[in-house]
């Protein structure tokens, strides 16, 4: 089987586009990909499981973390704060498997400087009115100013699609998760990543050349 060296996969979109849905659909049906669980300082919800979902922690852990340079990423969310921690993706990749983080702009541009290898995509909705009907059914935000500050928010995170490897737009669900899979196949087989492979088989091939013993079954052959 062939190996390649795992990649970090950084997904970005603004809020509604469907990043976080595309990045479910990855794992559930693309093999050796696995998400990094990020620390936050809210609560748990009723379904969440600590370690699973998120690593929930205090304030005054938090801090620490950050202190200690522990976190690629960290940013504050609706008065709670969220990180990335960087064991995560050293973890997800000792296991030889592909890291994904789900993350906002802000969050991918210090991931970006941390780990300049990484693959970016942005997520796009198809159009401002498919992103207004889609936060309006799924939030309920009926026009408010809850909705106006997601898409103000949107129009500045959109802009910063130019820094991004890949650009996928969720018109099509089905279309767009076949395109981010499209996008971990390749890069699994991008020069980088087979390198070591590469370089194995060559020295292989090197050796076989070198062997007195193959040069004259060769030559037996070719007479």
């Amino acid at each position: 089987m062939s190996e390649s060296r795992p990649a970090s996969l950084v997904v970005s979109a603004p809020s509604g586009a469907g990043k976080t849905s595309l990045a479910d659909h990855l794992l559930n049906n693309v093999s050796r990909v696995q998400r990094t669980i990020s620390c936050t300082t809210r609560e748990p919800r009723n379904h969440e499981v600590d370690g699973e979902h998120y690593f929930f922690v205090t304030a005054e852990k938090f801090d620490a973390l950050v202190r200690d340079d522990k976190f690629l990423e960290w940013a504050e969310v609706h008065g709670h704060r969220y990180g990335t921690p960087s064991a995560e993706v050293d973890r997800i990749h000792a296991s030889g498997d592909d890291a994904v983080m789900v993350i906002d702009v802000q969050g991918a541009e210090s991931v970006r400087q941390a780990l300049p290898e990484s693959v970016t995509v942005f997520v796009l909705p198809p159009s401002r009115r498919a992103l207004i009907e889609r936060l309006d059914g799924r939030d309920g935000l009926g026009g408010g100013e809850g909705r106006e500050l997601r898409l103000r928010v949107a129009a500045d995170e959109i802009a910063d699609y130019v820094k991004y490897d890949y650009v996928v737009v969720n018109d099509d669900f089905d279309i767009a998760a076949a395109e981010l899979a499209a996008i971990v196949r390749a890069e699994r087989c991008c020069r980088q990543r087979r390198q070591a492979e590469a370089e194995r088989l060559l020295a292989d091939f090197r050796a076989e050349t070198s062997d007195p013993d193959c040069d004259a079954n060769s030559r037996t052959a070719g007479d």
